[in-house]
């Protein structure tokens, strides 16, 4: 499907392109133009050939078609992506083709975001996702997205919160936001699956909380979105801690709406009102590093420490890999250090038994 033949004084090269297309170049010279033809032919032969037209489209440009072709996702996704196309990556990148978006400009760009990590390692997957997109249309060969682990956030480890302090926060709680925090913190509800809770969720005779929405903040407009949770495991079922029991029957009775547990001006509550409330509490007991979420990892640590199972864990916390429920597995190591300085307390008793008993013998 490839022929070459003279006209007006230039070879002209024309072939078949994967996608039906017929492609078309003049050369002064034959030999330019078979050399053509036969780099081409032999890239449509391996599976590796790639449009030329196509790697002249603006990274802008892809980027906007790409978000607009997934309509899918999941609004408050979407945004998420929105805002970091928007702030992180068109600024820098968005004017370049696509071809000219070379391995070496992905690198220099994410290095400058590196005083931010979460946000470099986003904006880096969704660039990657893009880039092995445009691979797959045949707009570019190979993704330019080749920085070895920049995919990868390395998060500080968070703090977790004491069961005294947790106990005097709740107490330093607005009286209607009290039962938020105990169920964040001993039933690791996330914050958007609690302001997501509905009465008939709530199973008092079986003492369970079934999990099946979740209200969550737009990043572009910081309107409140009620949906499903992040993914499937989110949809759960957990049971309730006894000592959370008196404060959830409570909170029913005085403070839950006649649909919605914790009820605003309008459908759910939202999630500032929750997050500024948390706040006063966590500053009346001197822990302002605790943000909210904090509370399920603290909760989640606690149960690693009873002994719960990564499968466990995973069930609990809604988790649909075992990676991130492994993160909690230190508390166990952490609970058999305990266990082990116990033992060596138990073993200097006995020796001082031991010595006294000694002592005693020889005295007689």
């Amino acid at each position: 499907m490839a022929h070459i033949q003279k006209r007006n004084g230039k070879w002209q090269a024309r072939y078949r392109a994967p996608d039906g297309h017929e492609k078309t170049h003049r050369f002064d010279r034959k030999v330019d133009a078979e050399t053509w033809l036969d780099t081409n032919g032999a890239d449509i032969a391996r599976g590796v050939w790639v449009d030329p037209e196509a790697g002249k489209v603006t990274v802008r440009d892809y980027a906007e078609e790409w978000l607009a072709q997934r309509p899918k996702l999941r609004q408050t996704t979407k945004g998420k992506y929105r805002g970091l196309l928007d702030r992180h990556i068109l600024p820098q990148l968005g004017d370049l083709t696509m071809a000219n978006l070379l391995p070496s400009r992905v690198r220099g760009w994410n290095a400058q975001l590196q005083d931010r990590p979460a946000t470099a390692a986003n904006a880096y997957r969704l660039l990657g996702a893009i880039c092995r997109t445009a691979v797959d249309d045949g707009g570019i060969g190979r993704s330019p997205c080749r920085v070895k682990g920049a995919a990868s956030e390395q998060s500080a480890e968070r703090p977790t919160i004491t069961i005294p302090e947790l106990d005097a926060a709740v107490k330093a709680a607005a009286d209607k936001w009290r039962l938020a925090i105990l169920l964040a913190a001993w039933c690791q509800l996330r914050r958007g699956e609690a302001l997501g809770l509905q009465r008939k969720d709530i199973d008092e005779l079986h003492g369970t909380i079934t999990v099946r929405r979740a209200v969550v903040m737009d990043s572009a407009t910081g309107a409140p979105i009620t949906g499903k949770p992040k993914t499937e495991a989110g949809q759960r079922t957990v049971a309730i801690p006894p000592n959370v029991t008196a404060a959830l029957t409570d909170h029913l009775e005085r403070h839950a709406g006649s649909l919605w547990v914790f009820p605003g001006p309008e459908g759910p509550a939202h999630p500032r009102a929750l997050s500024f409330a948390w706040t006063k509490a966590r500053n009346a007991v001197a822990r302002p590093d605790i943000h909210f979420h904090d509370l399920r990892h603290s909760g989640l640590t606690w149960a690693a420490a009873t002994g719960a199972t990564t499968a466990e864990l995973m069930a609990r916390a809604g988790h649909s890999s075992p990676t991130t429920a492994l993160r909690y597995q230190h508390a166990t190591e952490d609970r058999d250090r305990v266990l082990a300085e116990a033992l060596g307390q138990l073993a200097q008793a006995d020796i001082v038994s031991i010595s006294a008993d000694k002592r005693r013998t020889a005295a007689t």
